[in-house]
């Protein structure tokens, strides 16, 4: 019964497109989530499902569910379920042949390779052939979405991807703990130094001038140096706020090739 459906853990921007790719391929999909996700680039996160009951992201739907049966319903209706699961009941439960973990934690939050026939992990922190069958590569360059069979991806740097000369300045990080109030929406046209939100009554300016591509949502309680916001400096591309990223879209043909290869070698064994 449910030898074609993949569990995906995560449901942020990065794992957006790799829900999408398995959707489209013909894969059930399930994304488990935390209660609170922090998705930054919300309007392609389907983790939003959490929050809002039902997303839709290029034409694919996400709801939230809270039952297997939900799930299965969700799933006869063409959709995306989306359940709070972060230790993985579920994947006791249905048992899928698929399991990725697309968290982008940079560690592993306890994904083991016995939680599936086929285990994939996106990103730092895992170790191929130890913790998953294969690691997808997510640093920006040569090898992004390269399938990696033994070892590890390329560990995080912590400096954002150069867009137009700009890197660092891309990414605001709180400065102190508190409750996020938002003064600009995803899409708007920013400033240097120009206010996008508070954090309890300290003020949280644009780095740079440029679409604010991602925000945190509003009230969102956030611990100090987290990552609160993201700025693009194409103003023309002001669809990209509302798309699949070039980054996500290659991950997840890594993802699909991982699962098609592992499944012919697993027909052939």
């Amino acid at each position: 019964m449910f030898n074609d459906i993949v569990i995906i853990r995560g449901g942020g921007d990065l794992a957006s497109g790799t829900i999408q790719k398995l959707h489209r391929s013909g894969f059930r999909v399930l994304v488990l989530e935390v209660a609170k996700p922090t998705s930054i680039r919300r309007n392609v996160s389907f983790s939003e499902a959490i929050y809002q009951g039902l997303v839709e992201i290029e034409g694919i739907t996400a709801v939230h569910v809270c039952s297997l049966s939900e799930i299965e319903n969700a799933w006869t209706r063409k959709k995306v379920p989306v359940v709070i699961d972060e230790q993985g009941k579920y994947i006791k439960i249905i048992k899928p042949k698929i399991v990725v973990d697309a968290i982008i934690a940079k560690k592993n939050m306890g994904t083991t390779r016995d939680m599936a026939d086929i285990t994939i992990a996106l990103g730092p922190g895992f170790t191929a052939g130890i913790d998953v069958d294969v690691v997808i590569e997510t640093a920006r360059g040569h090898d992004l979405g390269r399938l990696i069979f033994h070892g590890e991806a390329e560990k995080n740097t912590g400096i954002p991807g150069t867009i137009m000369g700009y890197s660092k300045e891309r990414v605001i990080h709180s400065p102190c703990s508190g409750v996020m109030k938002n003064v600009a929406g995803i899409g708007s046209v920013v400033q240097v130094d120009e206010i996008i939100a508070y954090i309890g009554e300290t003020e949280i300016k644009a780095t740079m001038a440029g679409l604010l591509r991602g925000i945190l949502r509003n009230g969102s309680i956030v611990p100090y140096g987290f990552k609160i916001a993201d700025i693009d400096p194409r103003l023309p591309e002001k669809i990209n706020c509302y798309t699949i990223s070039d980054k996500a879209r290659n991950i997840a043909g890594g993802v699909l090739e991982a699962v098609l290869y592992l499944m012919t070698q697993t027909m052939e064994g």
